[in-house]
């Protein structure tokens, strides 16, 4: 069971995923704006925050970049009505892990919800003092650390999590199929969740100068490969 942060100002929404979510033996507590949850950070640290996008005060985009600068382990997922590339781009650029549109069922959000925190469970438990590596990669899960080179690369956990998987079997693919069970914990999900956090893993290790990149196999999924330059 863990802890959830929701904060959407529509009182018949925050009321209906808390009591779904309280029914299913989570710890939850609701706040009508993005400006009361970042206050309440301060004192308590949620496993996963829920956030609406548009909210009076500070929007969901906003308040989801403070929360993945400030707090990097903590799950971020956001509600909104918008559904364009740019939108979805614009929430997992803030750091987001999954993105909601509405209307939605309040069980699926449940659903989610608890695959998450089982992987979290899972990750916590399996946590090795080894350090995987491959090409200037270094990565080691005790201390969720990535360096290139030598020097740290930050990453949210989520990102942490899939560059993770594809070192333990790299020059192999990986199907999107397993990226998305393993790592988000289901497979119901739309394929842009796997493809942005890509996009942004290979920024960090491209702006990192690191060797290796995440090449795509199109119809089946990544693979860790290393430059043909080395």
């Amino acid at each position: 069971m863990g802890k959830i942060f929701i904060a959407d100002d529509e009182k018949n929404i925050r009321d209906l995923l808390g009591k779904f979510l309280a029914d299913a033996g989570h710890e939850v507590e609701l706040f009508e704006n993005g400006n009361a949850l970042l206050d309440k950070l301060e004192k308590d640290i949620p496993d996963i925050v829920v956030l609406d996008v548009m909210m009076p005060g500070i929007d969901g985009f906003t308040a989801c970049s403070k929360i993945r600068k400030s707090y990097p382990d903590i799950t971020i997922l956001l509600l909104t009505a918008r559904d364009t590339d740019a939108d979805f781009m614009t929430g997992f650029t803030a750091g987001c892990d999954d993105y909601l549109t509405k209307p939605f069922s309040p069980l699926k959000l449940t659903l989610k919800v608890n695959a998450i925190l089982n992987k979290l469970g899972k990750t916590e438990n399996e946590k090795q003092t080894g350090i995987k590596s491959f090409g200037d990669i270094s990565l080691e899960d005790a201390s969720f650390s990535c360096k290139v080179r030598g020097d740290e690369i930050k990453l949210t956990k989520t990102e942490f999590q899939v560059l993770s998987l594809l070192l333990t079997t790299p020059e192999q693919a990986i199907s999107r199929d397993k990226l998305l069970l393993d790592i988000w914990g289901y497979s119901e999900v739309e394929t842009r969740v796997t493809d942005d956090t890509m996009k942004r893993l290979r920024k960090k290790l491209k702006d990192a100068g690191s060797t290796a990149h995440i090449e795509t196999i199109w119809g089946f999924g990544f693979k860790l490969t290393l430059s043909e330059a080395v």
